[in-house]
């Protein structure tokens, strides 16, 4: 795909909306530029948040502090567009998804914190249009999620047993905990473990012993970290400890671009059917990550 792709961006007012906004928008950055080096990647056509915010009206290169794009932050949604981008919240979801599957456009669902009736209404989605959603679009995390696999496989089995805990760290503002992307490591780990296995969410008073077959999450909110996650496996006398850390958003951004390009085909491939995909089939891992 030589043409820019027409990207629309939903809840673009928002910290995340903002980058995605900015490097779609910068065709300076080389993972914006197509083959030839001479034409952005993608065309902003629409950027859409809620009609009572503030900055509604605005161009959104400037709402996201980059050029003027000549494209209104808005609470409406574009006649023409290749693919939509969702960072938004979790209350914005529903009216995303009937935008989309009215009009079927392909969607990628960066939006963490949903509930099960929001997970089932993306599943019902997916069986219309074709939608990329993941709880991290980060490289490094999808990456290191397929590491945690492989090292619990190796280690469920030893003498004297592996502990396994997740810890996770975000900023102040954070809404939901643990974050999407450490219960998604706690589902490949348990998928890895077999068996029964117990989730449990924090520890306070007198527990008792911990049992073999349970994963123990704890989050953290401190500051303005975007995102931290280790994976600490525990055996006697040694242990392992698994580290992913963001120093900024723009690798959830990156990561949301790269499933935008996926689906619509534009790094040689085709336009992907209707369905549901995660960032594993992205990168191409989706196989190793079964």
């Amino acid at each position: 795909m030589n043409t820019p792709i027409k990207l629309a961006v939903h809840g673009a007012a928002g910290r995340m909306g903002q980058r995605v906004v900015a490097l779609a928008a910068t065709p300076v950055d080389s993972a914006n530029l197509n083959e030839a080096g001479n034409s952005p990647r993608f065309d902003v056509v629409a950027a859409i948040d809620h009609p009572d915010h503030p900055r509604i009206g605005e161009d959104a290169g400037l709402v996201a502090g980059v050029s003027k794009l000549n494209t209104p932050l808005t609470s409406s949604w574009p006649e023409v567009a290749d693919v939509v981008i969702d960072f938004s919240l979790p209350e914005a979801i529903e009216s995303c998804v009937h935008a989309c599957v009215t009009k079927k456009l392909p969607l990628v669902v960066a939006t963490t914190g949903l509930n099960e009736a929001q997970k089932e209404m993306l599943t019902e989605a997916a069986k219309t249009i074709p939608i990329v959603w993941a709880p991290s679009m980060s490289l490094a995390v999808n990456l290191s999620m397929r590491v945690a696999a492989q090292i619990t496989s190796a280690l469920k089995d030893i003498a004297g047993g592996v502990d396994i805990e997740i810890l996770e760290r975000h900023h102040r503002f954070k809404a939901d905990a643990p974050s999407g992307t450490a219960l998604k490591f706690g589902e490949l780990i348990a998928d890895a473990m077999g068996g029964d296995i117990t989730h449990v969410h924090g520890r306070e008073g007198h527990t008792g012993q911990r049992t073999r077959n349970e994963i123990g999450y704890h989050a953290i909110r401190v500051g303005d970290n975007p995102g931290e996650h280790t994976i600490v496996f525990g055996m006697l006398g040694e242990k392992i400890e698994l580290n992913v850390a963001a120093s900024n958003r723009d690798c959830y951004a990156s990561g949301a671009l790269a499933a935008a390009r996926w689906l619509c085909g534009a790094d040689g491939g085709q336009s992907k059917p209707i369905g549901m995909y995660n960032m594993f089939d992205v990168l191409g891992m989706s196989d190793e990550a079964e």
